[in-house]
């Protein structure tokens, strides 16, 4: 008897030359803000360039995530529809999904929710590998935001390269946001998903049409001050678990607009 062929998820795992471009700016920024000394318009320019392009990375491997794990479950058309390439193009409306949340960083430095990737859940065997799917990208935003902020707290503290280390505390403090934004139970968002499978088939009927959107449903609520106030001494207090202060970031966030230095 012959058995099918079965491909494995890792061979259709290619980083795009897009994807590498933008990894490549990250770096190149990076490398600016490391050599600075003092906040030189060039050392903002390169704080602008790693967090927005860091960012963009991030969104990236947060929709991969979804993705893999969609064709570990049985979605197996993930692959066809580029989403295992980390290709920044292929995670929804380019515009929609990822320039207009790196506007929004870059003029108020809010972290909002990027990207979305297309997946057929009736291929999954449980409710709980469709929850699973919908928590995989917001557990790649708190992972990124551990990392940097262990990387900040014990290399960071005690080195020279300030503009580099605020910079990244900056990204990480993105990562609180968009972890605490995704993981809303707003339909739209991963943290609806992960409860959807479980809820009344025809509440979940009549969530379906505010799914496109919840991140501006979220992004006008943020626009009220006693809202705006409280999320962000929720993210700052997260933040602060870490054992660094909130302003480190907000310094960091403050660094990118370098239009506004002298």
């Amino acid at each position: 008897m012959t058995l099918p062929f079965r491909r494995s998820p890792r061979a259709g795992v290619r980083p795009s030359p897009i994807f590498l471009a933008v990894l490549a700016l990250a770096v190149a920024g990076g490398y600016l803000a490391w050599q600075a000394t003092e906040a030189t318009r060039t050392a903002r320019v390169g704080v602008f360039v790693f967090i927005l392009a860091g960012w963009v990375v991030t969104v990236c491997v947060h929709e991969f995530a979804h993705a893999f794990l969609a064709w570990r479950f049985g979605d197996h058309e993930v692959e066809a529809r580029g989403y295992l390439s980390l290709n920044p193009l292929k995670y929804s409306h380019p515009v929609l999904s990822i320039l207009l949340p790196v506007l929004f960083i870059a003029i108020g430095g809010i972290g909002l929710p990027g990207g979305a990737v297309y997946l057929h859940p009736h291929r999954f065997r449980t409710n709980a590998q469709r929850a699973l799917v919908s928590l995989s990208g917001p557990a790649v935003n708190i992972g990124f935001a551990v990392v940097l902020l262990v990387l900040v707290r014990r290399v960071g503290l005690h080195s020279a390269h300030g503009i580099f280390w605020y910079a990244v505390a900056g990204l990480a403090l993105l990562q609180v946001m968009a972890s605490v934004l995704n993981l809303l139970p707003v339909p739209g968002l991963d943290g609806y998903g992960a409860i959807e499978p479980y809820l009344d088939p025809q509440f979940r009927q009549s969530a379906e049409q505010f799914k496109p959107f919840g991140m501006l449903a979220i992004f006008a609520l943020l626009q009220i001050s006693s809202i705006n106030q409280a999320f962000f001494r929720a993210i700052y207090w997260l933040f602060e678990l870490s054992g660094l202060p909130s302003l480190v970031g907000q310094v960091g966030l403050e660094l990118l607009r370098f239009w506004q230095s002298a």
